[in-house]
């Protein structure tokens, strides 16, 4: 069982940078992938960055260039950096972790990130 609880959300405006985080419980967290999904109103929920147990990363193609994500498993976090926002950034964005590969088992409640123009 893993507990995941973001933190990091907020108003920044449009061309800033944002870091999220994201705290877990458990003591297996370094097994674990994770990723940073959204969802904005009115949208499905979609992938944004996940990084394996061995540090490999993925992005969306959205955020590619502006996003990072890194993990610290001596700490059971995983972070995630956001720069150059847009608006269209606007969501609630969740921390996931998951034994497979692309494949999440637990969430978190999500934090919000809004972008103004």
């Amino acid at each position: 069982q893993v507990q995941l609880v973001e933190s990091g959300g907020g108003l920044v405006q449009a061309g800033g940078s944002r870091r999220l985080f994201c705290a877990a419980s458990g003591r297996t967290f370094s097994r674990y992938h994770m990723g940073w999904f959204r969802q904005a109103p009115g949208k499905e929920r979609e992938f944004v960055a996940g990084i394996s147990w061995s540090g490999t990363t993925s992005y969306a193609e959205s955020a590619k260039g502006r996003f990072t994500i890194s993990r610290e498993n001596g700490k059971n976090m995983v972070d995630l950096q956001m720069n150059s926002l847009k608006p269209e950034d606007t969501a609630v964005y969740y921390c996931a972790a998951g034994s497979k590969w692309s494949i999440y088992d637990y969430w978190g409640q999500g934090t919000q990130v809004t972008v103004s123009s």
